[in-house]
């Protein structure tokens, strides 16, 4: 057989007369399915054709994973809607190629497997993962705004049952192998050592492949109708037709075209046109910015040591322990510090099923009232409330016992670094490093730099940042830094409004049909009114009035969620918000302007340094519209 010239692809025939096919795209540290692979694949099944082998197994060559997706690059020169159709049709009509051939196939998935990549493997007879934490499979094209065009939509509800399979594609969420395997999407999970003896047997038993049970084929089938209902009500709460309409297309194709999306190519031709589209693959580029972040340096953390066991630090505590650190927590004696810990515990153990691994992560996170890790630790974080003469104090105490080359930083939400380091013998060494609360869900992490800033504890924070699986985002000191700074005059409008005698439901139903994840009245709530208060002290100055409706229910005792009641009152953990009635017209963009024109301040000001990390830096922390691509590219196409 001839199978030499592909540049892509490495093609061996073993004595069983398997043809073992890795992909290892040139130049890349992943894979992805650009139109060379693809087209260099076609040619593959072309030689296969004229002479079958026994049995056919896609493997990767790379050590990040299997295959990222579609090359997400190409997405941005679709500029018309038959360009969209023409890669749609490409791979829809390769891999419906690759089920059709007349010898077995197998993906064996190790790592990463999302998009056209899973979209590949659904496309084989048999799918065999690989046990292991990296281990991911999904496909997320919603979260870029357009659909998955090659087969899955078809496949994955065949395989799976459409309910599991809906809530894969409409939310782009992944699932780890052990799920794979239960779910049926992989026939097989093995562990690394077994898995290329297990993916040779199993392309060679010829095995009946497992159909789901006769109820999930059912929905697939004649009961399609009350299945696509209940996911568009889903979609409904979450997101709106207007701004994401990829979720809604998903559904329609899906129910009324048997997966292919080439059966509606208007559909197609005006998600691939759509401003979301563009939009969302622009967050997309801009989250792989804020990932580059931190490369440079090759300091790796083992020991961390937090000061201040309340909600932020400790959830800062627990996510660094999650992620493979050993952690130290501090606070003035264990009666606080035992409920981070009981958080934790609550958090991981529905998030872990491994009960030894459950111990493991359990096991790092140490109470430490005394703060004797502070001395071993690689970095320290001073997480107290925000009053600068405690802070100040604290930190002073720190410098003196902690590593000479140890990172030391505070998560200040709104003090200026300046004002903080003062009292320290290096100033230069303290860095900001600004969680966002809740620490586990929110990916951004502001690292803040005050004028004369050490440059390496700058990268080595940074690095940190990124060790632990958070967006690093570099900002200079000021006030709020960038998010609680752009954050904090819009809350204000919102609280105005209030004032004026907008009910609070009415002023964020403003906002989420303008596009935003939460309303701003509710986001009061859930940060806490009196941090609001504080906040706004710090933010706005001592002497400036607080909004009558923010003092009113502080001075009540009314919190927030936390207490139960705050603008809302939460029966159920839910805010009981009652009818918002109608928006008046021009009531949004009054809310969002304070936002744009803050955000557009501080890139002037170069607290970030430009208008796409200031985009970034809003959406990751603050939920901004991502379909917009961001406060400054919103405020430019109002402008075009």
């Amino acid at each position: 057989m001839n199978i030499n010239g592909f540049q892509n692809w490495r093609v061996s025939v073993d004595a069983a007369g398997i043809a073992w096919v890795t992909l290892d795209r040139v130049g890349e540290s992943t894979n992805a399915l650009s139109s060379w692979v693809m087209n260099e694949l076609a040619q593959l099944l072309d030689q296969f054709d004229s002479k079958p082998p026994k049995g056919l197994i896609f493997r990767s060559g790379k050590a990040a994973g299997f295959i990222a997706g579609a090359d997400i690059q190409e997405f941005t020169q679709l500029d018309t809607a038959e360009k969209g159709i023409e890669l749609v049709a490409r791979g829809w009509h390769l891999f419906n190629r690759l089920a059709a051939v007349s010898y077995p196939t197998l993906a064996l998935v190790r790592g990463h497997c999302l998009g056209g990549g899973l979209e590949l493997a659904l496309a084989c007879r048999y799918l065999l993962v690989v046990d292991e934490p990296s281990t991911r499979m999904g496909l997320p094209e919603v979260m870029l705004g357009i659909v998955p065009g090659w087969g899955g939509m078809l496949r994955l509800p065949e395989r799976i049952g459409p309910q599991a399979a809906l809530d894969m594609m409409l939310t782009g969420k992944t699932i780890d192998a052990v799920k794979a395997k239960r779910l049926g999407l992989a026939d097989d999970c093995v562990p690394a050592r077994v898995m290329d003896s297990a993916a040779a047997w199993l392309v060679l038993a010829n095995q009946p492949r497992r159909h789901p049970p006769l109820l999930q084929r059912l929905l697939d089938g004649p009961l399609k109708g009350l299945v696509a209902s209940a996911a568009k009500k889903q979609v409904g709460r979450r997101a709106r037709r207007e701004h994401y309409p990829a979720p809604y297309a998903i559904i329609d194709i899906w129910a009324n075209h048997q997966g292919n999306a080439l059966a509606a190519p208007a559909l197609i031709g005006g998600i691939v046109r759509s401003p979301t589209a563009r939009n969302l693959v622009r967050v997309f580029f801009l989250q792989e910015r804020l990932k580059n972040f931190g490369k440079a340096s090759s300091d790796t953390v083992r020991r961390v040591h937090v000061v201040g066991a309340g909600v932020m630090g400790g959830d800062i505590a627990a996510w660094c322990a999650l992620r493979g650190l050993t952690v130290t927590l501090q606070d003035q004696g264990m009666e606080r510090i035992a409920p981070a810990l009981q958080r934790a515990y609550a958090a991981w153990s529905q998030r872990i099923r491994d009960q030894r691994e459950l111990r493991n992560v359990m096991d790092r996170l140490i109470p430490d009232p005394e703060g004797h890790g502070a001395r071993q630790a690689d970095v320290v974080i001073e997480a107290i409330f925000e009053d600068l003469d405690a802070k100040r104090a604290l930190l002073a105490r720190l410098e003196a016992v902690i590593k000479a080359d140890a990172v030391l930083a505070t998560n200040t939400s709104s003090l200026r670094i300046e004002d903080l380091s003062t009292v320290l013998a290096r100033p230069q060494r303290l860095i900001g490093i600004h969680f966002f609360n809740p620490v586990a869900k929110m990916p951004l992490v502001e690292v803040v730099a005050a004028a004369g800033a050490d440059p390496e504890m700058l990268q080595r924070g940074t690095a940190f940042v990124k060790q632990i699986d958070r967006l690093p985002l570099p900002v200079k000191s000021a006030p709020g830094f960038l998010v609680n700074a752009v954050l904090g005059p819009y809350m204000l409008e919102a609280m105005r409004a209030v004032d004026e005698g907008f009910s609070a439901a009415t002023v964020d139903e403003a906002m989420l049909a303008f596009g935003m994840p939460m309303g701003p009245i509710e986001l009061i709530d859930m940060v806490g009114l009196d941090v609001a208060m504080a906040a706004g002290k710090s933010l706005a100055g001592a002497t400036a009035e607080p909004p009558k409706c923010l003092l009113e229910r502080f001075n009540a005792g009314f919190l927030g969620r936390k207490t139960g009641r705050g603008f809302y009152d939460y029966p159920a953990g839910r805010p009981a918000k009652g009818p918002a009635g109608p928006v008046p017209t021009g009531l949004s963009a009054r809310l969002v302007k304070p936002l744009l024109d803050r955000t557009q301040q501080l890139v002037n000001d170069r607290i970030v340094a430009d208008a796409d990390l200031a985009d970034a830096g809003v959406i990751f922390g603050t939920g901004f519209a991502p379909f917009t691509g961001g406060p400054m590219n919103y405020v430019k196409g109002l402008q075009a």
